[in-house]
């Protein structure tokens, strides 16, 4: 929801100080951060023996279905027997299936290409190159700076819907989060960005977001703006 990244050295650590489990979800972070895309753990260089239940999706990076737990064998046995999910749950269908093994596949580079490299690299570079033209533009952005989650804040539930309402009226599709789902106050456009995009596309959204923050008085990072506006933002 904010675009962070969890700080999971000084999270482990406080593990181990109170022996306590580790509950890590990799939703947006699995194909998406790390040199390899294998998520947080390898972003922030740690060891996945560190963490006793790792979930995550398969809806995002893998373009398929479903989701996945992973964890000692004992704690995953007993999930699959007692879980009422498990136990009532339907098994995946073969396509979907065979739609996450190609993807893991080619993130693993066990195609033979170097097209899992190639895109993670260029997920970080549509990402950083979003996020500071977003400031440039005058936009107050949540988030860290690799993550390709970027929260703009819109602050009021009236002025985020407007936004949305606008981009949409000029064949730009954003998400709105508002309350319940946010602080009253911190309501927020969201944008989700993609190995997929190109620099042509990225641009174009830019554009049109200016041009509707400009009418909808959203642009709420103006004073930030003027650090970044004699800086040249390469792609």
């Amino acid at each position: 929801m904010e675009g962070t990244i969890s700080p999971l050295p000084q999270v482990i650590a406080l593990k181990k100080k109170y022996k306590a489990y580790l509950f890590l979800d990799e939703a947006h972070s699995i194909g998406a951060l790390g040199r390899t895309g294998r998520g947080v753990v390898e972003y922030c260089g740690c060891s996945p023996a560190d963490v006793d239940i790792m979930m995550g999706t398969l809806t995002k990076s893998f373009a398929a279905a479903g989701g996945y737990i992973a964890g000692a064998k004992q704690l995953i046995d007993h999930l699959r027997v007692k879980s009422h999910d498990g136990v009532y749950g339907m098994a995946m269908s073969p396509p979907v299936v065979q739609q996450v093994i190609s993807s893991m596949s080619i993130m693993m580079g066990k195609d033979g290409s170097d097209e899992g490299q190639r895109r993670i690299k260029q997920l970080i570079r549509n990402t950083h190159y979003f996020r500071k033209q977003l400031k440039k533009l005058g936009f107050l952005t949540y988030g860290h700076m690799d993550s390709p989650v970027v929260p703009c804040v819109m602050f009021y539930c009236t002025r985020s819907l407007h936004f949305i309402r606008e981009t949409l009226n000029r064949n730009l599709a954003t998400v709105g989060v508002c309350y319940p789902a946010t602080p009253l106050a911190k309501c927020r456009a969201r944008f989700c960005l993609s190995a997929g995009h190109t620099k042509e596309q990225l641009d174009w959204a830019l554009n049109v977001c200016s041009q509707v923050a400009d009418i909808s008085n959203t642009k709420y990072g103006m004073q930030e703006a003027a650090e970044w506006r004699n800086v040249d933002i390469i792609y």
